[in-house]
C-alpha cells in the first residue's frame, strides 16, 4: 500500500511538472512578441510547427538558424506570434482551438503597461479575460493577453484550450481612454525618450486644449478615492510635481498620473499647495525612468493640473492614498 501511495504522488508531482512546462507565456513587446521554446529529444521544424500551428520554415530565420541543421536539445527557440497564430480580438476558425497565452505581472506593473506592450489591447479586454473587477493587479499575476490559435487535430496544447464566447472579445473602442505622453516642448520630453507609443488618436501637442471650461470638482474618480481610502492608513507625501500633456480628461474629468510608489489602479488625492485645490487622479504607471523626471514625485495629466490652477510646468503638492 506504501509503494502504491508513493507511485501515485509521483505521478503527480509529474502531471504538475508537465503543466508548469507548457504554461504558453509570452515575450517580448509589440510588434516583435514570442514564445519561448525548449527542443525536447526528437522535435523538428515540423514538430514544433505543429506544436505551435507556424510554418517550419519561418522558424529558422526567425531564430538565425540554418534550416538543414536541425535543432539540439536543450536549445531555446523563439516562437513569433503573428496574425497567423496569435489572436487578441477574433475567434478561431473551425479546425482551431484557442490556448492562453500569459504575462507574468512584474513589480509595480499595472494593466496600462501591460496593455502597451501587448499590441495596445485594452485594459478593458484584459480584465475580461482574466475577470478582474478593477486595474489592481499583483506582482506574478498569470494574465491572459492572447490567445495561441492551434490546430485541433495537430498540436498537443490542444488540451490547453479553452471555451470563448464571442461576447467574450470587445469589439468596441473602451469607453475610458488612457492618456498618452505626446511631445512635451517646455521639459523637452520627447515620445522616444518615454517609450510610449502614440495611438492614432492622439492629437500633436499644438492642438491639445489647454484651458479646462468645466470645473469637475476634484474630478470623476473622488468617489473612488473615498471608497479606497474607507478605513484605511493613508499615505501622505509633497514634493515637485510636473505635468504630461494628453487628450483625456477635459470633456468627463477622469485625471491620470504617474507615480513611483502607488500601484497602478490607485486613485491619489493631489493638491496644490499654493491654492489648497484638490484633484483625483488615477495611477497608471511609474514615473518613466528618464533623466527629466529626476528628483519629481509625480507628473500628472496637464487636464487635472487645470483645475488645480496650475500655469507653471511645476509645482509643489501634496499627495494622500493607500499604500
Amino acid at each position: 500500500m506504501r509503494k502504491l501511495f508513493t507511485v501515485v504522488v509521483l505521478f503527480f508531482c509529474f502531471n504538475s511538472a508537465f503543466s508548469q512546462e507548457k504554461l504558453v507565456v509570452a515575450s517580448g513587446t509589440s510588434p516583435n512578441l514570442y514564445i519561448k521554446h525548449t527542443v525536447e529529444p526528437k522535435e523538428n521544424y515540423y514538430s514544433v510547427g505543429r506544436l505551435y500551428n507556424v510554418s517550419p520554415k519561418e522558424l529558422a530565420p526567425y531564430n538565425n538558424l540554418e534550416f538543414e541543421k536541425g535543432f539540439t536539445i536543450g536549445q531555446v527557440i523563439k516562437i513569433p506570434l503573428a496574425s497567423t497564430n496569435f489572436s487578441q480580438g477574433e475567434p478561431p476558425n473551425e479546425n482551431e482551438v484557442l490556448v492562453p497565452v500569459y504575462h507574468i505581472t512584474q513589480p509595480k506593473e499595472g494593466l496600462y503597461r501591460v496593455s502597451v506592450n501587448y499590441n495596445k489591447v485594452s485594459t478593458d479586454q484584459i480584465k475580461k479575460w482574466n475577470r478582474l473587477s478593477s486595474d489592481n493587479v499583483s506582482t506574478g499575476s498569470k494574465l491572459i493577453i492572447g490567445f495561441l490559435k492551434v490546430l485541433k487535430d495537430q498540436s498537443p496544447l490542444v488540451s490547453q484550450a479553452i471555451k470563448i464566447n464571442s461576447g467574450d472579445f470587445v469589439v468596441k473602442q473602451p469607453e475610458e481612454k488612457k492618456p498618452v505622453i505626446i511631445n512635451a516642448k517646455e521639459e523637452k520630453i520627447s515620445e522616444p525618450e518615454i517609450k510610449f507609443k502614440k495611438p492614432a488618436d492622439v492629437i500633436e501637442t499644438s492642438n491639445v486644449i489647454t484651458s479646462n471650461t468645466i470645473n469637475f470638482n476634484g474630478g470623476k474618480f473622488k468617489s473612488l478615492y473615498t471608497e479606497q481610502v474607507k478605513g484605511r492608513n493613508l499615505q501622505n507625501e509633497t514634493g515637485v510635481a510636473a505635468i504630461f500633456k494628453t487628450t483625456s480628461g477635459w470633456q468627463d474629468g477622469k485625471y491620470y498620473c504617474f507615480h513611483n510608489t502607488a500601484e497602478p489602479g490607485t486613485i491619489i488625492k493631489v493638491t496644490n499647495i499654493a491654492n489648497g485645490r484638490s484633484v483625483y487622479a488615477k495611477v497608471l504607471d511609474a514615473i518613466p525612468d528618464i533623466k527629466q523626471n529626476t528628483g519629481l514625485l509625480m507628473r500628472i495629466s496637464n487636464s487635472a493640473a487645470d483645475e488645480l490652477g496650475i500655469t507653471e510646468t511645476k509645482f509643489d503638492c501634496s499627495v494622500s492614498y493607500i499604500k
